[in-house]
């Protein structure tokens, strides 16, 4: 990630939801906030998938086609499957890990008046901030900057006015995958620490796949080749989890796993277009509840 600006993962994703709306899972999907999110390169982009017309330049269709497949084969179903853990189990509080261009905060009427904290690396936070303009939550939302190379995630959720007696929905949506084992372990202990009994834990991780690995040299050597810079280059993966390993560090924490789905399942229930079969199979949402 460029320090100066937002994850471009972040905005991928947020692309892929401005180009599945109104259009894909319709009736179990929606994301009307997304575009607004973007700047005019980026929703130009998502204007061209929407319309269905694919750049001739082949240079171009490679941004084409990742926003097309991102918002088919993965932000639909992985919105989806969080959003529908949040509604399933409301809660006072919730806290968003890795933000990004997250905007549950103003389009779920599930979250009005709920105290949302949503904690980011500062500069991708300012970058939000900014995009975000004069657009009005429905949830109290506060900001919690951390820069997890020199702050502490409690200390500073603490100073935002996070309560640890009080149940928390933990969203934790496209992070794991660029951390380390050890970070992910770490963060885990910090969630735990500061969780009340009855808390949820929702997790976005990638189980081990050799698709996925060779997806990503594919797409750097295309944009190599392209001249271009890569999407993925300064965001590399870190670590993946099979369902058991995810499940134990889970529940060593005090939070056992109720459910683990793939992607790949999660699209097909929803009558979404599957492009990329494999990397969505390896893609997977975990939902655990704090127990006493």
């Amino acid at each position: 990630m460029e320090s100066d600006r937002a994850s471009r993962t972040a905005v991928l994703m947020c692309q892929g939801r401005a180009a599945a709306h109104g259009r894909i899972a319709e009736g179990r999907f929606a994301d009307p906030l997304a575009m607004t999110l973007l700047r005019d390169d980026e929703r130009a982009v998502v204007e061209r998938v929407r319309a269905g017309t694919p750049p001739k330049a082949w240079r171009e269709r490679i941004a084409f086609d990742m926003v097309r497949v991102v918002g088919a084969d993965v932000a639909v179903s992985r919105t989806v499957a969080i959003d529908d853990a949040v509604r399933a189990r409301p809660a006072p509080q919730v806290v968003i890990l890795g933000a990004g261009l997250d905007d549950r905060a103003w389009r779920m009427p599930e979250l009005t008046g709920v105290e949302v904290f949503e904690v980011d690396h500062p500069a991708t936070q300012q970058d939000k901030r900014s995009r975000i303009a004069d657009l009005q939550p429905l949830a109290n939302v506060r900001f919690v900057p951390v820069d997890f190379a020199r702050d502490r995630l409690d200390t500073a959720l603490a100073s935002a006015g996070h309560r640890d007696e009080a149940a928390t929905t933990w969203i934790w949506e496209g992070v794991v995958p660029y951390l380390s084992r050890a970070e992910v372990a770490a963060t885990v202990k910090a969630v735990a620490a500061r969780s009340a009994t009855g808390s949820q834990l929702i997790v976005s991780y990638q189980s081990p796949a050799l698709s996925a690995v060779l997806g990503r040299l594919v797409e750097r050597a295309i944009a190599a080749i392209a001249r271009r810079s890569s999407l993925l280059a300064d965001e590399p993966r870190r670590s993946a989890w099979t369902p058991d390993q995810m499940a134990e560090l889970l529940a060593g924490h005090g939070y056992p796993v109720s459910r683990d789905d793939d992607l790949l399942t999660i699209a097909q229930s929803l009558g979404v277009p599957v492009r990329i079969r494999r990397s969505l199979r390896a893609g997977r949402i975990a939902i655990a509840v704090r127990s006493a």
